[in-house]
């Protein structure tokens, strides 16, 4: 399912008067090409409307050619075809796209995140410290589900940090870590959470036009303990009220990797007739969002979407086609940074918020060197958004009264 391209320029900021830190330089590690190609086109499409002040400003692309071949053991180079000397690098990375493959020993294996990381890794090598600066946009962070030491474990996400800004890597920049505490890991290096709230509230009042946005028909609802800052943020930018689920696990018990959960145990006032919209950072098998929304169901809650940044769909989506069926869930939403596969794309229940306009708004702030912060809280066009869609609503509804 191709996605259009929403042709208006940003005018956040005004580019013309500030100088971009070095050549704008862009590279996909295999898995990721397709969103950077989007990426790619809204940079070249912002910039052929501006003066080429700075020659080579610019460009019909600013992607840089590589190549990552593998050798019959399954060993693998990274390759750069063209120089990227003095060039301000931006390096996209799509861990978790499952469905790359490559030939070891004559079978044919599916790319884990650790052969995408290993990947991303020839590549920084590959540059040699020839560009300027280097930004790794890593929009799912790399083991971001192993951030603490419960026992004897490993620390795998702050080790990957580590091993990329030993690298030559001046910051990092992903969507909704799973904890951004991470980042304390290094301290003296860029690190940028996103939470893409905005495009998220953009794409439901898109995709329903019969919400009543107010704290007596709607709420946000933060499925663990973890999301809550997210789903309170979520509702402040709604007006909305914020409920909360928390696990009730058996810690007598490993599986999997980790104590089952017994029960989810729900905080906050009444569901009943509300629309609800559950906000996490993430959907892996969906046992868990789908529990949480029997629950508010069985409270009487109206309809249930879900907001999720990353739509891992580990088991597929036969639990998800059987929840819609039986009524529990409404809409999901996930984004596009990571891979879709088609059977999650052919769901009509389902919807993909592009992300790829805000992203490449992030790189061309960045490139220009100007603070980010704008970008990252965008509190105006969530509220225009808002009023525009109530607006729309109350026209619909007095014309209604005038026929």
């Amino acid at each position: 399912m191709k996605q259009k391209m929403d042709k208006k320029q940003p005018s956040d900021i005004n580019y013309s008067t500030t100088i971009p830190l070095g050549p704008l330089a862009m590279i996909a590690v295999p898995g990721c090409e397709e969103l950077a190609e989007r990426v790619d086109a809204y940079l070249a499409m912002w910039r052929r409307k501006r003066e080429d002040t700075f020659g080579g400003y610019r460009k019909d692309s600013y992607m840089v050619d590589i190549s990552v071949p593998r050798f019959g053991s399954g060993e693998a180079k990274g390759t750069i075809n063209t120089t990227v000397r003095g060039d301000d690098l931006y390096i996209l990375v799509d861990v978790c796209n499952y469905n790359l493959t490559y030939t070891m020993h004559g079978e044919e294996n599916s790319m884990s995140p650790d052969d995408h990381f290993q990947n991303l890794k020839r590549v920084i090598a590959a540059v040699g410290g020839k560009a300027k600066r280097i930004t790794v946009i890593m929009p799912f962070l790399y083991e971001s589900r192993q951030h603490k030491r419960s026992t004897r474990e490993s620390l795998d996400c702050a080790l990957a940090l580590q091993e990329l800004t030993s690298m030559g890597v001046t910051s990092i920049v992903t969507f909704d870590a799973h904890d951004s505490r991470v980042q304390n890991a290094i301290p003296l290096r860029g690190f940028e959470t996103i939470s893409p709230t905005y495009q998220f509230i953009k794409a439901l009042l898109q995709a329903e036009k019969h919400l009543s946005i107010d704290a007596d028909h709607m709420m946000i609802i933060s499925p663990d303990e973890g999301a809550v800052g997210r789903a309170i943020y979520f509702a402040s930018m709604l007006g909305l009220d914020v409920g909360m689920f928390y696990k009730r696990r058996d810690y007598t018990k490993i599986v999997n990797g980790k104590n089952p959960i017994v029960a989810h145990e729900f905080l906050g006032a009444s569901v009943e007739g509300k629309d609800v919209v559950i906000v996490d950072d993430m959907i892996a098998s969906g046992d868990s969002v789908i529990d949480v929304a029997k629950q508010l169901k069985s409270r009487e809650a109206r309809k249930v979407f879900v907001c999720s940044t990353f739509g891992l769909f580990t088991n597929g989506m036969g639990v998800f086609d059987k929840a819609v069926e039986e009524g529990i869930i409404d809409r999901i939403l996930t984004t596009n940074v990571i891979y879709q596969s088609p059977e999650v794309l052919s769901r009509s229940y389902y919807s993909s918020v592009d992300l790829s306009k805000y992203i490449a708004l992030l790189i061309d702030t960045m490139n220009h060197d100007v603070s980010i912060e704008s970008l990252l809280s965008p509190v105006e066009k969530i509220h225009t958004r808002v009023e525009n869609y109530k607006e729309k609503q109350r026209q619909q509804q007095l014309k209604q009264q005038l026929k």
